[in-house]
């Protein structure tokens, strides 16, 4: 097994920039994830590892060795697409042992290396199907499978689960870290879905516009988010932000009021909330500001209310039985030590330690 280093890597695409200056490093064994939304260069950063684009500038490494000017069959990377990528002609085993047969191992060997892969994705009852007689779910097992039967120094996955049905993302996302457990490789994981990334991963990279804007284990990144980027974009629900002002040590805004928490005066300061740190209270003098509730969504064990404040709206976790009634105007105080605040004009994080 390898560790992965990223050092300085750039690319261009004719006069546009997809990958801008980033520098990572992948412990060996550990799980990195890339998450950001689409067109960050996530899944540019990761065909440059795997050498199916060309580096702009900077150098790719795998354990001791550069890869800068090897070929993508001699990086020993595996990758593990969203359309899967199966040979439709070939069963599940063949497709399995495919990679075995190029590399012209003994029959016995990669036999027993190909069932060996199929029964850790539960694959048994299926060899002898081919691609298309499988379910979105089962063709993904026979890719992993195929990836995990070379034992590859490192392994590329982009975004293998979203073509699958909730239900079943949950139930593989559970597999992959069990697997990911089991195997021990070195793994970049692409995906725009920040359940995945922070159900996955030892690292995230969060990316925006070709950078990384924080690079954290998952807990670090969600109490403590660098920027408002990343605070708006981790997290089940997205991040409530107030733009105001600290006075005198207060955070002041049209119609709120939250003593204690800033420090000296100082303007242009976005306060940000997660839902779950918000609380609809019974009357306006236990609250902090009050607004207009404008939904209620059930999502099983809670619900989420959404109250217009002026011209925001924001997201509040409430109760499964909850009754407020849609129009009426509620009080909503915060969760004082579990606010964050960002510099209105940089995005970035406010620190008073």
């Amino acid at each position: 097994m390898s560790a992965l280093r990223l050092r300085a890597i750039r690319k261009n695409f004719g006069g546009t920039v997809a990958v801008d200056d980033v520098t990572l490093d992948v412990p060996d064994r550990k799980f990195l994830v890339l998450l950001g939304p689409s067109g960050c260069g996530k899944t540019t950063i990761m065909r440059l590892i795997a050498g199916l684009e060309k580096l702009t500038a900077g150098e790719i490494w795998i354990g001791d060795k550069c890869m800068n000017r090897e070929l993508p069959r001699d990086r020993d990377v595996a990758m593990v697409f969203q359309s899967y990528a199966l040979y439709p002609h070939m069963s599940v085993y063949e497709n399995i042992e495919y990679p075995l047969r190029v590399r012209k191992m003994p029959f016995e060997q990669r036999r027993a290396a190909a069932l060996d892969a199929a029964r850790k994705v539960e694959l048994e009852a299926l060899l002898d199907r081919l691609p298309r007689e499988l379910s979105g779910g089962q063709r993904q097992r026979v890719a992993l499978a195929r990836a995990i039967v070379r034992r590859p120094q490192v392994f590329l996955m982009d975004e293998p689960l979203s073509n699958l049905d909730a239900r079943l993302r949950v139930k593989m996302r559970s597999e992959l870290k069990h697997l990911h457990h089991m195997l021990g490789i070195t793994t970049v994981y692409v995906t725009h879905d920040q359940s995945e990334a922070l159900t996955l991963a030892d690292q995230i990279a969060v990316m925006a516009q070709g950078r990384v804007m924080q690079l954290a284990d998952p807990k670090t990144l969600y109490d403590r988010p660098a920027n408002a980027f990343v605070a708006g974009f981790v997290g089940s629900l997205s991040m409530n932000f107030i733009t105001g002002e600290f006075l005198d040590g207060s955070f002041r805004a049209a119609g709120i009021n939250v003593p204690g928490i800033g420090i000296g005066t100082r303007k242009g300061v976005k306060l940000g909330i997660r839902p779950n740190h918000l609380e609809i209270v019974a009357s306006r003098s236990e609250g902090h500001f009050s607004g207009e509730l404008y939904s209620v969504e059930v999502t099983g064990e809670a619900a989420i209310a959404t109250v217009r404040f002026g011209k925001e709206l924001v997201s509040v976790i409430v109760g499964r039985d909850y009754t407020g009634s849609i129009g009426q105007n509620v009080p909503l105080r915060i969760t004082e030590d579990q606010v964050h605040f960002f510099d209105d004009e940089t995005g970035e994080r406010l620190s008073f330690t």
